[in-house]
């Protein structure tokens, strides 16, 4: 039997709850149960592919190939269990797959409408995650009081009562509310009234939570617990303190102190409550908190005002730290800067340069500039998707003598220079450029998990401990294969293709220290416990760098 535990939250947008829901999820896979996490999207874009990451934060891909939200990311960072396309649903995908049925005539003619049609194929989102774990986890985005949210609410409170009790009367489904104490300075003290006002709006709709998490950053003591208690209409026990930790992955050890997982247990009636085991946290912590040194890594990117636009790569970097017992200080370096001023002036000191993912020219040429600095400076490289490709046309124009060597996707009419990097279907086999096909972005995207096959004897080859890898991709761009015999005769080894042989997926540069770039995305697959290995050897290199420094 499946039990379902819905996280809502309230007050102010940000509060965690997909962290939240994450290390809730750690706690019951640490009692041994199997857990499952999905999202509700409020928002009406079908996916967050198109948006903004400086609006939603990062795309989170995953090996199925869908574009999700970042907090999927989350998920599988804490609990291990790989995210599918069917655990995140946005309320553009409801309305389209609503509409889709409405046209095909499944309805028989009758009145759409948000109740029943919206919200039961919410519900059928539900339902379809029965019997795939013990715990199915649902996060509800958006803040409760949104106009945006209410047929996910809606839904919710109407699966809450159809799947209704256990044989026992215990209920199938418990609501879990993300809440704020603001800290009033001239009060000195603590205020509740943010919280009785959500809680109440949440019941409003029929919602009664049995479980109120506390978001704080200072200690919540015994009287505020119990006047929020009294007015929210729960028990005491129930109220629990979620304070600001100094760690991600310190929230599920916090969050156990505090009696979460406990009182989960309780509201579903379980009393045979399995050991717990978070050895596994508490050594992530100590490390976290008590390094044996300290590595400074440039991210040079072009989304660097909003940090959550690399999350999973931010993580990723810090679990490649915990792995070396180093803590990793990241300088986020808007690219365009290299374009007006000399890189040296503010990679000083630096242990490591990598550039990220992105889409488009801008900043392109800063990041150009940045491969050349760490190729030539010695210093170590990563490259992932783009920041692979930039490195392409760094060693195309300054090693192979292709000086006008670019990218297809900075010239649209063809007409700027020789096109090193461009769409999967651009050219022929013998590297000709084929015309017409540079419009047709959908169909050239690659989104999910493909293979590849590393040339044996090569440095990632020896990362990976194999030569045949799986890493999810996220890109329209690929350098052209036809390079591959120039390049090499100029120290760039192409060391991982696809299995056809046809798409360049990893280069490096044998000769030096550490140069390697990426077309996938391989920070999508790291987590604290299991780190990708490419990003324990980029900060194992960047240890070695900061001892040369």
């Amino acid at each position: 039997m499946t039990r379902y535990i819905f996280i809502t939250g309230g007050v102010v947008s940000s509060l965690g709850k997909g962290l939240g829901s994450a290390a809730l999820g750690a706690l019951l896979q640490a009692r041994g149960y199997r857990v499952r996490l999905c999202k509700l999207d409020p928002y009406l874009n079908v996916d967050p592919g198109t948006m903004s990451p400086t609006q939603h934060g990062e795309v989170f891909v995953t090996d199925d190939g869908a574009e999700t939200d970042l907090d999927l990311g989350h998920y599988e960072r804490f609990t291990g269990v790989p995210a599918r396309k069917n655990d995140n649903i946005t309320t553009g995908q409801v309305y389209t797959e609503v509409l889709g049925k409405e046209r095909r005539g499944d309805y028989l003619g009758a009145t759409i409408q948000v109740i029943p049609h919206i919200t039961n194929e919410i519900k059928d989102f539900i339902h379809e995650k029965e019997g795939t774990a013990d715990f199915v986890l649902c996060e509800i985005g958006g803040t409760v009081g949104d106009i945006e949210s209410l047929p996910f609410l809606e839904a919710i409170r109407q699966f809450g009562n159809e799947i209704g009790r256990d044989d026992a009367g215990y209920p199938r489904a418990v609501f879990v509310h993300v809440t704020l104490l603001p800290y009033i300075p001239a009060a000195g003290e603590l205020k509740t009234k943010p919280t009785q006002h959500s809680v109440k709006e949440l019941m409003g709709y029929g919602i009664f939570p049995q479980i109120l998490l506390c978001r704080a950053d200072r200690h919540i003591d015994v009287a505020e617990r119990k006047k929020i208690a009294l007015f929210c209409n729960i028990d005491e026990k129930k109220v629990i303190p979620a304070l600001d930790v100094s760690s991600i992955y310190e929230v599920p050890l916090s969050y156990h102190a505090e009696g979460l997982d406990h009182q989960v247990m309780d509201a579903f009636g379980i009393k045979d409550i399995a050991n717990l085991d978070l050895s596994i946290w508490e050594e992530i912590v100590t490390r976290i908190k008590e390094p044996e040194g300290q590595v400074k890594i440039a991210v040079i990117g072009k989304y660097t005002e909003l940090a959550d636009s690399y999350k999973s790569l931010n993580e990723a970097l810090q679990h490649g730290g915990i792995a070396n017992f180093v803590k990793v200080k990241l300088e986020f370096i808007e690219s365009s800067v290299f374009e007006k001023e000399d890189p040296s002036k503010h990679l000083q000191g630096i242990h490591g340069i990598l550039v990220p993912g992105g889409f488009g020219m801008r900043g392109s040429e800063g990041k150009i500039k940045a491969v050349q600095y760490a190729r030539e400076r010695k210093i170590p490289y990563f490259g992932i998707c783009f920041g692979m490709q930039m490195a392409v046309i760094e060693a195309s124009r300054n090693l192979c003598g292709i000086d006008d060597a670019t990218s297809s996707e900075f010239d649209e009419d063809g007409k700027v220079g020789e096109h090193v990097v461009g769409l999967m279907t651009e050219w022929d086999q013998d590297g000709a450029k084929v015309a017409g096909t540079d419009k047709d972005l959908g169909g050239t995207m690659r989104l999910g998990a493909y293979p590849a096959k590393l040339l044996e004897g090569s440095k990632v080859a020896e990362i990976y401990g194999s030569t045949e890898i799986s890493e999810r991709h996220r890109h329209r761009y690929e350098v052209n294969v036809n390079l591959k015999e120039k390049l090499e005769e100029n120290g760039v080894l192409v060391s991982g293709l696809s299995p056809d042989g046809l798409l360049p997926e990893i280069i490096e540069i044998p000769d030096h220290p550490w140069f390697i770039g990426v077309q996938y995305h391989p920070e999508l697959k790291s987590k604290p416990f299991d780190p990708h290995p490419l990003f324990v050897s980029y900060i194992k290199a960047a240890v070695q760098q900061s001892r040369l420094v």
